[in-house]
């Protein structure tokens, strides 16, 4: 999927503009940003929920924006969504929350329904709830059940959407690794939203920053985790000194304040080893620790890559 000159408003106010990017076949890729810059509307307007005022979106040599509302619902079978919430039909069990993409857009047997569906919910470890209801659940089920549903028609591409939101560090943990074994299984592209450090640190092959209504990096991990952009900086540190403020960026007063103040920036943490599969097979997309700083005369933060081998 590649993206070029994406540009979207809401009425006089611009939501981010110019962004050109594209994901790596494969591989999984993590868009970062402050609250309110518009990750999740990037990501309905990636799958075509939402129309840009300005760009393309192309996949397969088709322009999203340019499609007419038959051929870009047949498109769209080429995404699976993880919404933040799980986005489950009440009403429903498990099993019919997952299956009903089967049931909508394809036409096959119930036998064949039983049998994918099944198939989905032992790859995300859901086997034996197939009968209860998403309010019966955790919320760590029902996002996994989201996830089953967002693969079933074995899609190409996968969004997340703040998967990990409303997760403890431990569910948050145990969802990364499913994500790196699904991601190995599928060899399909992944897309994550999220405002997790600790899952941008270790879980994706690329890195993007969305910041003051524009992409401002866009990379290999190693790239953003070594930059020494102060936005980026700040984000990696959770630090209230930066340009970062509580709602949009700091005006010049406020960073003139900080300077006068004397709080500077903390250095970049340490580039951690990748999450690796649970088969213990190396990822699809890997490289080896520290490659692209040394192919690109950047010195990674000290204390990188803790336990690699020589």
């Amino acid at each position: 999927m590649t993206v070029e000159g994406l540009t979207k408003r809401f009425g006089r106010q611009t939501i981010w503009e110019d962004v050109t990017l594209t994901l790596p076949a494969g591989e999984i890729s993590v868009l970062l940003g402050p609250s309110g810059t518009g990750k999740s509307v990037f990501l309905k307007t990636l799958v075509g929920l939402l129309r840009p005022d300005r760009g393309s979106i192309w996949i397969e040599d088709q322009d999203l924006p340019k499609l007419k509302d038959r051929d870009l619902y047949a498109v769209r079978r080429l995404f699976g969504v993880l919404f933040q919430d799980g986005a489950l039909f009440g009403s429903m069990n498990i099993f019919d929350n997952v299956a009903f993409p089967l049931r909508e857009h394809t036409r096959k047997s119930e036998s064949e329904v039983r049998a994918i569906v099944g198939e989905k919910l032992e790859m995300v470890g859901l086997t034996g709830a197939e009968d209860k209801l998403p309010g019966e659940i955790s919320g760590g089920m029902r996002k996994r059940a989201g996830l089953a549903r967002a693969l079933v028609l074995d899609p190409e591409i996968i969004l997340f959407d703040e998967p990990d939101s409303g997760l403890d560090p431990v569910r948050t943990a145990y969802l990364n690794q499913l994500i790196i074994d699904l991601n190995q299984s599928t060899g399909a592209t992944f897309l994550i939203v999220t405002h997790d450090i600790n899952t941008a640190r270790t879980v994706p092959d690329n890195i993007g920053l969305l910041y003051r209504q524009h992409l401002a990096m866009f990379g290999p991990r190693e790239m953003l985790l070594s930059s020494n952009e102060p936005a980026v900086r700040q984000f990696l540190n959770a630090q209230r000194v930066g340009p970062i403020g509580m709602s949009e960026e700091k005006d010049e007063a406020d960073l003139a304040a900080e300077r006068e103040s004397g709080e500077e920036l903390g250095p970049l943490p340490p580039i951690p080893m990748q999450l690796q599969p649970s088969n213990r097979e190396p990822r699809k997309a890997e490289r080896p620790p520290g490659q692209w700083c040394r192919e690109n005369d950047v010195e990674a933060p000290a204390g990188s890559f803790a336990g690699a081998k020589p």
